[in-house]
């Protein structure tokens, strides 16, 4: 049996004990886990002993090698995806279907009730991300990699770094040395902030140049196989401002007091407030606004959430960012974040970078 068949069989189970028969799964993230696809613009109709996937003529090749053992319903160019969506429901006599309310438009949903006036349809939030917040061993291996592959492009970073580049200069060059290792695309946008501009724990790079300021963050990450590493380093490039050790060695000494809290069993809220409770010792609290970390995997934001009020216990299987930080407006932001997995008797920290203060001085 393959993976994919496994992961459909897991969301039967789940939907059978949310008392659902049918569920047409809409986000192309949940579709591509679920089926193997890495497409777009097709769903996936699961129903407790059929399954079919819904597509467009211009996948009928890749249909066929990435998901041989679907049964296919591959709409023409004279009808859209929703009118292929109802026919396929028509079929299958549904009397319900659940629907991914976070993935299907209002306007979809009122048109499929129109079609289709007979059939109940139902609202459900997060239950193929439930599934994939617990990472297999291929999966861990992946995200792995792509840490791996973020790394060796940090490294050719840190010996290119020159005064005279741009922060934008310096994130074009991170995301071509990624894809020159292996990535088939950066995870996200990557942040690269010089000095007071680190503020911003979501800097856009721009035309400042890595030489108006002795320091730098980097905030970047990997898309190797599918999976994404996501990872946030501050560069020292000259003499270190006052307070800035002081404020490092916080940030460090949170990072490692939540790391060191996470295992099994551990509300997501206790992981935040480890890291939280460093910080706000210090007097720094009011100047850490998000939350700790979020779970990666297929995507650089999915469950779980490592922030206040997220009482969900952490599971074996699970991959998070740690990425406490401090931000001071007009003088700059330190973060430092690493990614770890959940193991049966503790954790793992699945990157390998240095992250001590002597570490993040550039020669």
């Amino acid at each position: 049996m393959s993976r994919h068949q496994q992961r459909r069989d897991k969301l039967r189970k789940l939907l059978r004990r949310e008392d659902i028969n049918a569920i047409l799964v809409t986000n192309e993230t949940n579709v591509t886990y679920l089926t193997g696809f890495t497409g777009d613009s097709s769903y996936l109709l699961l129903t407790a002993d059929d399954e079919v996937l819904l597509s467009d003529p211009r996948y009928t090749t890749q249909l066929a090698e990435e998901c041989p053992d679907l049964e296919l319903a591959i709409r023409t160019p004279t009808i859209n995806v929703t009118e292929l969506t109802v026919k396929v429901l028509k079929k299958a006599k549904l009397s319900r279907v659940a629907i991914e309310a976070s993935t299907m438009s209002v306007a979809q949903k009122d048109q499929i009730g129109r079609a289709h006036p007979k059939l109940q349809i139902t609202n459900t939030i997060g239950l193929v991300e439930q599934l994939r917040a617990i990472k297999d061993r291929d999966e861990v291996q992946r995200i792995r990699e792509a840490g791996r592959i973020a790394e060796k492009a940090f490294a050719v970073l840190r010996a290119t770094l020159r005064p005279e580049q741009t922060e934008k200069q310096v994130a074009d060059q991170l995301e071509y040395q990624m894809r020159l290792f292996g990535a088939t695309d950066r995870a996200f946008a990557s942040i690269v902030a010089v000095g007071p501009w680190a503020a911003l724990p979501h800097a856009t790079p721009g035309n400042r140049l890595i030489g108006q300021s002795p320091f730098v963050l980097v905030d970047w990450g990997a898309r190797g196989d599918q999976y994404v590493s996501d990872l946030t380093r501050v560069l020292v490039t000259g003499k270190i401002p006052a307070k800035f050790d002081k404020i490092f060695a916080v940030v460090l000494k949170a990072h490692d007091a939540a790391i060191e809290a996470i295992r099994p069993g551990v509300a997501c809220q206790d992981v935040d407030a480890a890291a939280r409770k460093v910080i706000s010792k210090a007097g720094y609290g009011r100047r850490f606004g998000h939350a700790l970390g979020h779970g990666i995997g297929l995507e650089v934001h999915e469950a779980p959430r490592l922030g206040g009020k997220q009482k969900q216990p952490l599971k074996a299987g699970m991959v998070v960012t740690v990425e406490p930080g401090i931000y001071l407006p007009g003088w700059g932001g330190i973060r430092i974040e690493d990614d770890v997995l959940v193991t049966r008797d503790g954790h793992e920290v699945l990157t390998s970078l240095p992250n001590d203060l002597d570490s993040a001085f550039v020669a």
